[in-house]
């Protein structure tokens, strides 16, 4: 049976597990391995950082992104905003310019896919990221003038990747410290 979006919202608050909402339907999350968890971290930590006074907010996990137009509410593992819109909304927001999915076998299909091109659709972001847990890779989409959606990788061979959304360069060693390959 579907629910409605403040019925969900409601539901959430209370809910010690996090469910992704899609047109009325949720959805619950499996839980992070290890390296997952750990990425996320360090990466939120470093943009912390250096968005620290700028009016930009960093979050990790358990923010939800809305997008409204397709009636969807996604858990991304970290998240960007600078607009000042998203202060009225604490537990949702809806105007990010920056969204990262760190992937896991479980998720990696419908980040690459559908959640990318639902998220294609918030005119207000400028990069999805994605990162590989199993080796050193970062995958940057930046929307170009045209609109576009334009790829980037970074490997271990680049030492450093950057983020053009929020002005920001770091080493992958940063991001993939404390992180063993197998």
């Amino acid at each position: 049976m579907a629910m409605t979006v403040e019925e969900y919202l409601q539901m959430e608050e209370q809910s010690n597990i996090k469910h992704e909402y899609i047109d009325g339907y949720i959805y619950a999350m499996a839980e992070a391995l290890e390296a997952h968890v750990t990425i996320a971290l360090n990466l939120a930590a470093l943009l912390r950082n250096h968005v620290r006074g700028s009016g930009c907010r960093v979050y990790i996990t358990d923010m939800k992104a809305q997008i409204e137009s397709l009636n969807r509410f996604y858990y991304p593992d970290v998240m960007v905003t600078c607009d000042q819109r998203d202060r009225e909304t604490p537990g949702y927001k809806r105007f990010p310019c920056l969204i990262v999915e760190v992937l896991s076998n479980s998720t990696e299909a419908f980040d690459r896919g559908d959640k990318f091109a639902d998220y294609q659709t918030l005119e207000s972001l400028q990069e999805y990221i994605l990162i590989n847990t199993k080796r050193q890779r970062v995958e940057c989409f930046r929307r170009n003038e045209q609109g576009f959606w334009v790829l980037q990788s970074y490997t271990a061979e680049h030492q450093s990747f950057r983020l053009n959304s929020v002005d920001f360069e770091e080493t992958m060693a940063a991001l993939y410290e404390d992180i063993v390959f197998e």
